[in-house]
């Protein structure tokens, strides 16, 4: 495939000059400018999203990425070897639901060579195309979705509000578990919680993540893509969102999630959607989502978790119960201090699923010695049967 048919090249405004900051973000990556990106050896791939008609209710997130860049390529490079590739903005298709598959076409081509895309700008909607570039790895896989809003709204027109319903309608069916992080309960109808916790899904409330934002590091953890809607950070850290809200996450919390989830080895894609710089005073959103890509491609180059549990990097712990199961198996990783359980997969029901160790906290080994069943254990388990 031609990657190149599908996007336009960086701005000519946006392009540095290395003679002037040589250690800045922009001149220690490739982009295209007048030629294509190698991706030879690329480790993370940027994509600007320039997509909006699945919004009735953001009109001008389609101008976001080069404001997002504007902040991005200023910052000062992290650690690690910095194989990235900004491959400009994805060319819009003659609709929205073309623009999806762009973007599934584009992201599946990435993911097929273990490159990261990270996507920013456009519309939430435009998770789909993310997730649908998955469909072709034949495996499970778990959704990560950061939202003040559940958006599974039916019927409606405005697809940005009913994309979750069809991620999990969607056919063929590869999604084993769905998490969302930091709804706030007056944009939530009951009835939605009550379909999702039916399915085991997990739901996290501002309220619960503030109590122990480390006790929600698993989650992030055991996400393979992560869909990031930045009205769930709240309006004085990001006005740059027609939908923002007074209440939400801090700037400085939506950047500790990308952080985790750059550490994540299992997560393989990242989009950040919703900034609308026309509501933005002084570019202060554009900060805020350049800051947290930054963080994750710092995390990214911090990933020490290879995942081998019977190497010497892991402790195993045993812990005996009444009942079945009669024992729960626990690892800890020596070098992260990062904690892992085993569930058993019941008659290799889900062929595709990688594994039956699942990431848990220290809570969860302490929930176990009391002899009680960790509610992650119980959640899994259901989900197997």
């Amino acid at each position: 495939m031609n990657l190149r048919i599908f996007f336009d090249p960086v701005s000519i405004e946006l392009q540095p000059s290395d003679l002037i900051e040589p250690y800045i973000f922009a001149n220690t990556i490739s982009y295209y400018k007048t030629s294509f990106p190698d991706l030879n050896d690329i480790q993370i791939a940027l994509i600007g999203l320039s997509e909006e008609r699945g919004s009735k209710t953001n009109t001008g997130a389609e101008k976001g990425a080069d404001e997002i860049r504007k902040k991005l390529y200023v910052l000062r490079r992290g650690s690690g070897s910095y194989n990235i590739a900004d491959l400009g903005n994805l060319r819009v298709g003659i609709n929205a639901e073309e623009s999806y598959l762009r973007i599934k076409e584009v992201c599946e081509f990435l993911l097929e060579r273990n490159i990261i895309p990270v996507l920013f700008g456009g519309t939430h909607d435009l998770d789909l195309g993310q997730f649908q570039a998955y469909e072709s790895s034949k495996k499970l896989i778990s959704v990560l979705n950061v939202d003040a809003h559940i958006d599974m709204n039916i019927p409606t027109e405005d697809i940005s509000k009913n994309h979750l319903h069809r991620i999990l309608l969607h056919e063929p069916n590869f999604l084993f578990n769905f998490s969302q992080l930091a709804y706030q309960s007056y944009f939530t109808d009951q009835e939605t919680l009550t379909v999702l916790e039916k399915l085991y899904f997990e739901m996290y409330r501002i309220g619960q993540m503030r109590e122990s934002l480390n006790e929600i590091e698993p989650v992030i953890r055991d996400a393979d893509m992560i869909s990031f809607d930045i009205t769930a950070i709240r309006q004085s850290d990001a006005p740059g969102n027609a939908n923002a809200q007074p209440f939400g996450l801090t700037g400085e919390e939506a950047c500790q999630i990308c952080w985790y989830a750059g550490l994540n080895s299992k997560l393989t894609s990242l989009g950040i959607y919703e900034y609308n710089p026309d509501f933005d005073d002084r570019r202060q959103t554009a900060s805020v989502v350049a800051t947290m890509i930054w963080y994750f491609i710092e995390g990214f180059y911090n990933r020490k978790d290879d995942q081998d549990f019977a190497g010497k990097n892991y402790v195993r712990y045993i812990v005996s119960m009444q009942g079945d199961p009669n024992q729960l198996t626990f690892y800890k990783n020596l070098q992260t201090e990062k904690w892992w359980m085993e569930v058993p997969y019941p008659n290799n029901k889900h062929q595709y699923a990688r594994n039956s160790v699942i990431p848990c906290s220290y809570s969860d080994y302490l929930t176990a010695n009391r002899g009680e069943l960790p509610y992650r254990w119980i959640n899994t388990h259901a989900k197997l049967i």
